[in-house]
């Protein structure tokens, strides 16, 4: 009875998650008669082109009667100003490896469509087909190898359409959470390394979803998904949640977050609470030369885990976040900046993403960096970003980034991987095992460059 009552008390709190999807378009309806109109489609009355995940060609010159392909490419340059000598950059889900080339993300798939029935598709091989399976602790929960069967892919779900009032998708799968605001895909986003809000919080769910459009202007979409951002399931409770979509005019947005699980690998009496809200404001559209388009957004998140083994409570385990970002775009949107940034406090370090310290993961852990109720953790960032951009189809980035943790997290010189016998860096042991005689080069500060090329199709 309590799941239920925490879905009713979601639906009325709720004020409004990374960016919103946009609803598979329903089969062609008959034509309207004298007294019957067709329902317009969801968000389909103003371009919301400049909302981070909304990004990108309009539409498909590859497309089909049914499958519309897409295709896209995440290639990269990292510098970290400490030069690392293993290479390693601690504290990211966009950003892994100083001094080298990278292809962070290539993937293809696409939308299919028949007869009200929808499937999505979206591969990811590259580097976030390994650094993103090693967030998640839930395949340590059982057998068959969850993170192997499920690394590369990014998306996959099926659904059907209901044509009832602007229209209900029923869809289950992998889909993309947007928790955080921004896009899981950097070629969607105003910067290339979001703020801690976004970055630490979930970019997929894997389970059932029911998209609800009662207006072309307001979705209202429940979850029911194996746990945050899992693969599998922590425990023997599933995640619920919501997510609210209020868009009234093309210059503003409403959005938010509601979930509630058990996420703790091994401690089934632990609860999460979690809250992300969004608002969006675009203040200047009006094309040509200088400024052609401004706009601002404002993230802020709260959560807290209780109970279980720890008597866990608020005070030793909660987050409280938020980030700001101002973006402009210049000559007719072919070129961009961006500036912004934002701020964690994390007790018990519950949603702080794991150093790979000796090959450390979620699941693994490490003595090195811990991760107990009342454990400090505050940080702060700051980005600004250039882009150019010849047409909506690749942007050209540029990015300076500056971080900052109370704690050292952050690779200093000597980095995170024990030095090999024979010269260079190799783990040594399990993950996250203690090396004798060894200790990581860790820093409480971080500054970076990143140079890239995105591409979508």
């Amino acid at each position: 009875m309590k799941y239920y009552l925490v879905i009713v008390m979601s639906i009325l709190f709720s004020n409004g998650s990374r960016a919103d999807e946009v609803a598979p378009q329903a089969s062609p309806a008959p034509a309207a008669t004298a007294t019957e109109s067709t329902p317009s489609a969801p968000f389909a009355f103003a371009d919301f082109s400049w909302i981070p995940g909304n990004y990108g060609p309009s539409e498909s010159k590859l497309a089909t009667k049914y499958f519309t392909p897409e295709l896209r490419l995440d290639t990269s340059y990292h510098f970290e100003f400490t030069q690392p000598k293993d290479h390693t950059i601690s504290g990211s889900s966009e950003v892994f490896r100083s001094g080298e080339f990278q292809v962070t993300q290539v993937g293809f798939g696409g939308d299919f469509n028949y007869n009200d029935v929808n499937f999505r598709l979206m591969t990811q091989f590259g580097m976030y087909s390994t650094t993103t399976p090693r967030n998640d602790a839930s395949p340590a929960q059982g057998q068959w190898q969850l993170a192997d069967a499920y690394r590369y892919i990014s998306e996959a779900y099926g659904g059907y359409h209901l044509n009832v009032m602007h229209g209900i998708n029923i869809q289950a799968g992998i889909f993309m959470s947007y928790v955080g605001l921004w896009s899981y895909y950097n070629f969607d986003n105003w910067t290339y390394q979001p703020s801690y809000v976004s970055s630490n919080t979930p970019w997929f769910f894997n389970g059932v979803r029911i998209q609800i459009f009662p207006s072309d202007k307001l979705k209202i979409e429940p979850w029911i998904i194996n746990g945050w951002q899992s693969y599998g399931m922590f425990n023997n409770l599933p995640g619920l949640g919501l997510q609210v979509l209020w868009r009234p005019t093309g210059s503003f947005s409403v959005l938010g977050n509601q979930y509630y699980g058990a996420d703790s690998l091994g401690d089934a009496d632990r609860r999460r609470w979690h809250t992300d809200d969004s608002v969006m404001v675009k203040y200047i559209d009006k094309g040509g030369k200088g400024i052609s388009q401004a706009a601002a957004s404002l993230t802020f998140d709260a959560g807290c885990e209780n109970g279980g083994m720890f008597n866990t409570n608020c005070s030793k385990s909660a987050f409280l976040g938020m980030m700001a970002y101002n973006r402009l775009w210049f000559n007719d949107n072919h070129y961009g900046l961006t500036f912004g940034g934002g701020a964690i406090n994390n007790p018990g370090r519950y949603l702080v993403l794991m150093p790979p310290i000796n090959g450390a993961n979620a699941a693994s852990g490490t003595s090195y960096f811990t991760e107990n109720p009342g454990d400090k953790y505050w940080a702060w960032d700051m980005q600004l970003t250039g882009d150019y951009m010849p047409n909506t189809n690749i942007t050209f980035r540029l990015e300076y980034n500056h971080r900052w943790a109370n704690v050292p997290y952050f690779a200093g010189s000597g980095g995170m991987t024990p030095p090999a016998a024979g010269g260079g860096y190799q783990n040594q042991g399990g993950p996250g095992s203690p090396v004798t005689g060894w200790s990581p080069d860790m820093s409480q500060t971080e500054n970076r460059l990143t140079l890239a090329m995105l591409v979508r199709f």
